[in-house]
């Protein structure tokens, strides 16, 4: 009997197994292609400018993003697959496919990308712009008498003491055309009778007739005069236009007056094209000796870094196209021919022409912080309680003010900070050298390697060494990515420890555009691991343990792995367990295995994912409980936030790190959880606000495919414009309260009167 029943319990167990076989949660069958999926970031940002409900003005700087994002894929993700290519690279990607099998699929989809973004631009924009009042003169040919007379001085007394035209024979080979410059390619020819400059005309210089072929020039636009030329309104209105403005690229003003450059030839054809260069870099960090001189030898490297994408005007000459692909080394999936003009990059620069402010979202102010809408110091503020930042919606100012409120106190023994991108003219950096003037201890970790930021860095480490300040360039092998200040305060009490933690960079300019939130705080916890923190980074100093941050390359992972699998247990228990989490991008695989294990336990889990979604949604016993949204919008969603719960056991968790590898292994990242019960009710309403947004939020489908939501008979949620009302209405409340405060400091009753009855 006994046997017969461990018979039936194989048999039932066995026939479970038939029903419900074991999954494989690393099959790629189950994964994105990250390159690919970039490809359909950008092509949400282009739908953003596809959008009629999208004010027109917005709709021409979605359109100039995607060419932005374009050039960066190219120089970075294509050239690094170009690279694996040709070293024989086997090692396949997350979704199962080769260097060589991205390459043709990223061919295609830019080439269907960039048709449609010059569909876009001129089927509906271009019409769109004119209907507004702004006229683009387009072709050198559609200017009138007035006008031609103006573009042709404008050349003779802007353009053309700047430009430096190249003729390729065979004393002067083909030229080291620029990284992403815009040049005018020209084919020319000696006119009759005018004696050539070569007394012999080589023999490959002629054709089989005997007939010297033509020859190759080459004209750089000048990137420092401005690309778009205004025509004065007087001649535009004289010559009969309606336009309010009326505007020439500089390259039409060049191609039109080339013959200048050229004396004595005939110009037979001349038209623009671009290229891209590989713009990736290995360095040796463990061998160079001084790692700022090696980063600079490498960054002169990368403007003459191999060919990998060719634009041409689609009207190009035949002849001209063939002789840039043999020179350039560009095969036909790399050669885009535009319908249109080059590198519209140059439309951000069109969104800020003067007198179009009602065909653009108006113009978000930063609010001031609640919070410090005192007259106490900042110090005095952070002591009274935990301070959550949320930028752009708040203003910026804390954090500056943090840094250089920290510079002129007398208190103050210590400033360390980590900056990865600063501003141009950032008031950090000058905060920082004057602490460290002050006779502050001042300590900054400059990422040196942050990608297309290496030249501004290396700028600022000079100038903070020369100021004083101890500059750190990172661990050996790693990029600091963290965003975290530390200030060390002598107080009456004793030494206090002042923490700034955030999502985003230490830039005063992006953080206008950037959702970020940050946290100021004195926890003395939190205090105690910063400096741990800087410990490790100046010292290899590695902490026995962490009393509140979680931070990468050692320690993150497995903490998020922790927390999930805490998520898994509660709903295997049958008890109330979701996940939400926001985040830029999300490509590791490990992470996805593990919300895939999570997905099939029955935990809810919720995404926010901006850009690079690497998993499938929707596959039953895999990822069915797994939903998926990007926000695209008026402001650049950049801030990451974990939240775990458990029945009655939740954690909240904002930082620097993606779920990618890179962040995960590759780079010093820190996480930090949210304890003070006010602010995480503030962190939660933020994204519960944002996972309700249907205005600026597509929703991933089964197919890889993003869809908005039908707002037919809906309530339109934008959250960007819920958190700069919410921002702009707690700004005027605790300015109400600070004022009537001040009233009732200031108001002292009289005395009652002591008169005799």
């Amino acid at each position: 009997m006994e046997t017969e029943r461990e018979l039936d319990q194989i048999e039932r167990k066995a026939a479970e197994t038939e029903r419900s076989p074991s999954v494989n949660f690393e099959d790629p069958k189950y994964y994105v292609c990250r390159e690919l999926s970039w490809i359909k970031f950008d092509l949400r940002i282009l739908n953003e400018a596809r959008d009629h409900a999208v004010p027109l003005f917005e709709r021409l700087k979605f359109l100039s993003i995607v060419s932005s994002n374009l050039d960066e894929f190219f120089m970075v993700r294509v050239a690094s697959l170009k690279d694996q290519v040709q070293a024989d690279y086997p090692k396949r990607d997350i979704a199962g496919m080769t260097a060589e099998e991205q390459l043709q699929a990223i061919a295609e989809q830019t080439h269907e990308l960039v048709d449609l973004q010059y569909s876009t631009w001129n089927r509906s924009i271009l019409p769109a712009l004119e209907k507004a009042g702004l006229h683009l003169i387009q072709h050198h040919e559609d200017l009138t008498k007035k006008e031609a007379d103006y573009v042709d001085r404008y050349f003779r007394d802007t353009i053309y003491p700047v430009l430096t035209p190249m003729a390729v024979d065979s004393s002067r080979p083909f030229p080291l055309v620029r990284n992403r410059s815009l040049n005018i390619a020209a084919l020319i020819r000696k006119k009759k009778g005018v004696a050539p400059l070569i007394p012999v005309v080589p023999k490959k210089m002629k054709r089989a007739d005997g007939s010297i072929r033509p020859d190759f020039a080459i004209v750089q636009v000048p990137g420092v005069l401005p690309r778009i030329v205004e025509i004065p309104p007087e001649i535009a209105a004289q010559e009969g236009r309606k336009a309010r403005t009326t505007v020439i690229f500089l390259e039409e003003i060049i191609e039109r007056n080339i013959s200048l450059l050229f004396l004595n030839y005939d110009i037979l054809a001349a038209h623009p094209f671009r290229i891209m260069r590989n713009a990736e870099f290995e360095l040796d960090e463990e061998d160079a000796p001084d790692l700022l001189i090696e980063l600079q030898k490498k960054l002169k490297r990368r403007q003459w870094g191999e060919a990998i994408r060719l634009e041409a005007e689609e009207k190009m000459d035949r002849g001209l196209l063939r002789i840039l692909c043999d020179e350039l080394g560009i095969e036909k999936p790399d050669l885009f021919q535009i319908p249109g003009p080059l590198d519209l990059t140059v439309l951000m620069k069109m969104y800020g022409l003067p007198s179009f402010d009602s065909l653009k979202v108006p113009k978000h102010i930063p609010q001031p912080v609640p919070a410090l809408m005192n007259s106490d110091d900042i110090f005095t503020n952070i002591r009274k309680g935990d301070i959550l930042l949320s930028h752009p919606y708040q203003s910026f100012d804390p954090v500056v003010d943090f840094v250089r409120s920290a510079a002129q106190d007398p208190k103050v023994l210590a400033i360390k900070q980590t900056l990865y991108r600063v501003s141009g003219n950032s008031p950090i950096i000058k905060a920082l050298a004057q602490a460290a003037d002050n006779g502050k201890q001042v300590t900054v970790l400059v990422e040196l390697k942050a990608r297309f930021d290496e030249e501004n860095n290396i700028a600022w480490a000079k100038m903070l060494e020369k100021a004083g300040c101890h500059v750190l360039y990172g661990l050996l092998g790693l990029k600091t990515h963290s965003k975290i200040t530390l200030v060390v305060r002598a107080e009456d009490d004793g030494i206090r420890r002042y923490v700034h933690l955030g999502t985003g960079n230490y830039n005063d300019s992006t953080a206008k555009l950037y959702t970020d939130l940050g946290l100021l705080t004195c926890r003395h916890e939190f205090g105690e691991d910063a400096t741990a923190v800087f410990n490790m980074l100046s010292g290899y100093s590695e902490p026995l343990f962490w009393n509140r941050l979680v931070v990468a390359p050692l320690w993150m992972r497995d903490k998020f792995y922790a927390e999930i699998d805490r998520v898994r247990k509660a709903a295997r228990a049958g008890k109330t367990a979701f996940i939400r989490a926001k985040m830029n991008s999300l490509s590791d695989p490990g992470m996805i295995g593990q919300l895939f294990r999570a997905s099939a336990d029955g935990v809810r889990i919720d995404l926010l994912v901006r850009g690079i979604c690497c998993l499938k949604v929707g596959i039953p016993g895999v990822s069915e409980n797994i939903h998926v949204r990007s926000i695209v919008g008026n402001f650049l969603e950049h801030a990451r936030i974990f939240q775990f719960h458990a029945d009655q056991d939740e954690s909240l968790f904002m930082g620097s790190a993606d779920w990618m590898p890179r962040n995960l292994d590759h780079r010093v990242e820190i996480v930090f959880p949210i304890v003070d019960p006010a602010i995480r009710e503030k962190v939660l309403h933020y994204l519960d606000v944002q996972f309700a947004d249907n205005v600026n939020a597509s929703i991933l489908l089964p197919d890889g495919s993003y869809v908005k939501e039908d707002l037919r008979g809906k309530k339109r949620v934008d959250s960007h414009v819920i958190f700069a009302e919410e921002a702009e209405r707690e700004a005027k409340e605790a300015a109400r309260n600070a004022k009537q405060k001040e009233n009732e400091r200031s108001f002292t009753p009289a005395a009652p009167s002591q008169t005799q009855g």
